[in-house]
């Protein structure tokens, strides 16, 4: 195997990793441990933020052109964003219990199962179409605010009809508009979620609330920038013209 090739067959590597993630999460949610789960969100996340980069550096498709890099993302990122969220909020108390409780997961999984499977997920100007199916993030402050059955099920209800409203949502490694913004932000957050989960089960209240400021931006920037496309308006990138 030629250097490129060993290293666009690591960078793959890395991306798999996710799976081991994903089965790490779904063991440790049925075993009550809340928190390491949330550790491994914030693993999985970071995984996700940093194969891409790589991929493009190495070039991975024009050098491993047999492997399709893309369906593995897609693979492991329904396993941490979707699959084992739902696990975690099914096996420790955040939603009803019994055959209901197993219904409201199933909803979002199946939600999640057209929004990755859609061929325009992704646009070619780099944004999700529809809410990208972060339910990790759901899950993430359903647990440090303490979420009772309704609280949760009405957050899960309202993410699912928002996957079927074709909105831009911003992709914070690829979309050119204010991408250094919006990469600096997302960091500060990833370290937010760091120290909120260290200090479980007494988050610091003000933390959480200051931690969602990142997700108001980020949903407000891609409301605006929905409605400039919409409307033909020309938004300068914030950063030069991303490869494809």
């Amino acid at each position: 195997m030629t250097g490129p090739r060993l290293a666009a067959a690591l960078v793959h590597a890395y991306t798999a990793t996710g799976a081991v993630l994903a089965l790490l999460m779904v063991h440790l949610a049925y075993r009550g441990e809340v928190q390491a789960v949330l550790w491994l969100f914030l693993a999985a996340m970071v995984v996700d933020g940093t194969d891409g980069f790589l991929a493009r550096h190495f070039r991975v498709k024009e050098v491993m052109p047999g492997f399709d890099g893309a369906l593995l993302d897609n693979i492991v990122d329904y396993l941490t964003y979707a699959f084992a969220p739902m696990i975690l909020l099914w096996t420790n108390g955040f939603l009803p219990g019994g055959v209901l409780g197993g219904v409201c997961a199933s909803v979002p999984l199946l939600a999640s199962c057209y929004q990755f499977c859609r061929s325009d997920a992704k646009t070619d100007d780099h944004f999700f179409l529809g809410f990208p199916s972060y339910w990790n993030v759901v899950a993430f402050y359903a647990v440090v605010g303490g979420f009772g059955h309704t609280a949760t099920v009405v957050a899960l209800a309202v993410c699912t009809v928002l996957v079927f409203v074709p909105v831009k949502y911003v992709y914070p490694s690829r979309t050119e508009t204010l991408w250094y913004l919006n990469n600096g932000l997302a960091a500060a957050w990833f370290v937010a979620f760091a120290v909120i989960t260290a200090q479980l089960p007494d988050s610091a209240d003000w933390l959480v609330v200051i931690s969602l400021l990142y997700p108001a931006y980020y949903v407000a920037l891609s409301l605006w920038l929905t409605f400039a496309t919409h409307t033909g308006r020309r938004v300068a990138p914030g950063r030069p013209v991303l490869e494809q």
